[in-house]
């Protein structure tokens, strides 16, 4: 009973996140690319395309386009993340409709593209974050992977979006859409990625040096941050050393870098970015 009770909540939270994530993209594309004859690529692209063709409206084209998809994926995604997208599709298609009654916020392309693209992404990772989908892309990519695990879904993405922005360039026969729409995708990976990961960058320290310990009780008691030793061997001089690896705070490696070369000015530091670092002194999961 207590699973089952875990089970609807998270459900319910799937459900809000997924209805507030497609009015984050509906805004982006109806206040920014759309009255701009940009695309965001998938399904959305197809259907600003349709729009100003066949003046039919986004939304209506994205539920069409949507349907059979639905069908053929119904006993491939699993009942929970089924009901999300479905949700996620009719709420993203009615949010267009919606907001495609107002006035765009910016008929500039470029900045339509870049806020468009951030609010989008932003609107996208909220969507994903909850194991959802808005349809399109999202649940080929799901469906193709129930078939082959191995497939990529960034790449059916990204195969995607470069068809419906070449269709684009296409019928519009401006190619300054394309560029823009480009921008714009690009852009929402951006940020779906900073959603994802954060913007917590720290650096890693590598010190290969004669004077390891030295090394490591100065950066502690300085800095206090704490150094690992890794025993390594260099292949030119066939000698055993003890490796250094550090990671610290951007603020602290010109620090770290002075102490090092102070104390053994022959050797030899690598410093690179390091993605994320879990522990203590810093981010705590």
């Amino acid at each position: 009973m207590q699973i089952k009770k875990m089970e609807i909540k998270k459900l319910i939270i799937g459900i809000i996140g997924t209805i507030s994530g497609a009015f984050i993209m509906a805004f982006g594309i109806a206040m920014f690319l759309l009255p701009n004859q940009l695309s965001s690529g998938g399904v959305s692209g197809i259907a600003t395309l349709t729009y100003y063709l066949f003046n039919i409206s986004v939304g209506k084209m994205i539920m069409f386009i949507n349907i059979p998809l639905f069908i053929f994926s119904f006993y491939k995604i699993g009942r929970n993340f089924f009901i999300k997208s479905l949700i996620g599709t009719v709420s993203l298609s009615v949010f267009i409709d919606i907001l495609d009654r107002f006035k765009p916020l910016t008929e500039d392309k470029f900045l339509a593209c870049v806020y468009g693209g951030i609010i989008i992404g932003f609107g996208t990772a909220i969507i994903l974050k909850v194991n959802s989908s808005t349809g399109g892309s999202d649940l080929i990519s799901t469906v193709a992977k129930k078939y082959n695990p191995n497939i990529r879904s960034s790449n059916i993405i990204t195969i995607f979006d470069i068809i419906v922005v070449s269709l684009n360039m296409f019928f519009f026969k401006e190619i300054e859409v394309g560029l823009y729409s480009a921008i714009a995708i690009y852009l929402m990976g951006k940020i779906i990625d900073i959603v994802f990961e954060g913007i917590y960058f720290t650096k890693l320290i590598i010190i290969v040096s004669n004077k390891s310990e030295k090394i490591a009780k100065e950066i502690g008691e300085k800095i206090e941050r704490g150094a690992t030793g890794l025993y390594g061997k260099g292949m030119y001089t066939n000698e055993n050393k003890v490796v250094l690896m550090c990671a610290a705070g951007r603020r602290d490696v010109s620090r770290i870098r002075n102490i090092v070369r102070k104390i053994d000015k022959s050797s030899f530091i690598i410093i690179t970015n390091s993605r994320e670092v879990v522990g203590q002194g810093f981010k705590i999961n």
